[in-house]
């Protein structure tokens, strides 16, 4: 199976010497083509700081991060922008997207410089607007629209153009348990029907537990991980719940679910 992410002996310091700040401590990482996969850990374990270095908005202190066949490190700023573009869709909690811009024109964003057919835009833009249900406020401003909608119009704009791999940072953090299940459902989805690769970074179980394989990382390093397998998604968020009570992450969100 194709590989995907792969990252070898991950580390990220800060400060100057005298003063410096291990946030990771050699972390090795593996996500193969078609996998959802969620890190979680406790405030301050370094699971944002990861995130940020596959997203290439940080740099490692020392290590090896390789997407898609290419070594991120070794890039110049047009190579990685070129990158970003091609390879990379993200998804974040305050959503990014542009109020002067309608929902359809925020998801055709990324294929701005791309060279497409209008009507091939079109097409594009309604197939993924249809899988995220979004098709009737296509025409809407943000403002104009709930943060559920908003969620999902980001998430959409996020594989618009095909990217290898999809960066969620706390995408529900900021909706109701309605939307949030909602997203997380389109997002399923996503990762069984068309085999997107998922990485994201939540510290809700609920969240979680719609991964395929969850890894969990505790003071710079990974404590351990789980893989759903053939459990139901309710088991494995028992499980879930185990490993963050032995880690002390907090399960108090939990309870806006059930």
């Amino acid at each position: 199976m194709k590989i995907v992410v792969e990252t070898k002996q991950i580390k990220k310091a800060y400060g100057t010497k005298g003063n410096i700040f291990q946030v990771l401590h050699g972390i090795d990482l593996t996500v193969h083509e078609g996998e959802f996969v969620g890190i979680m850990g406790p405030s301050g374990s370094g699971k944002t700081t990861l995130l940020n270095i596959l997203a290439t908005i940080d740099q490692p202190s020392s290590g090896d991060v390789v997407i898609d066949g290419e070594s991120i490190l070794k890039m110049d700023e047009e190579q990685l922008s070129t990158f970003r573009r091609n390879k990379l869709g993200f998804i974040f909690q305050d959503y990014n997207l542009l109020d002067t811009l309608t929902v359809k024109e925020n998801i055709l964003l990324p294929l701005a410089l791309a060279k497409m057919k209008v009507e091939e835009l079109e097409r594009r833009v309604e197939q993924i607007a249809d899988k995220f249900g979004i098709c009737p406020i296509l025409d809407k401003y943000p403002y104009q629209i709930s943060g559920g909608q908003k969620q999902r119009t980001a998430a959409a704009r996020s594989i618009v153009a095909n990217p290898s791999l999809i960066l969620a940072d706390e995408p529900t953090g900021a909706l109701d348990s309605r939307s949030a299940t909602d997203l997380l459902e389109s997002l399923k989805e996503m990762n069984m029907k068309d085999k997107a690769t998922i990485l994201m970074v939540t510290h809700d179980a609920f969240a979680a537990s719609y991964c395929t394989r969850v890894m969990f990382i505790k003071d710079g390093r990974i404590f351990t991980e789980l893989v759903k397998g053939d459990i139901s998604r309710r088991e494995f968020f028992r499980k879930i719940l185990d490993v963050l009570n032995v880690l002390g992450g907090s399960v108090s969100d939990v309870v806006r679910y059930h």
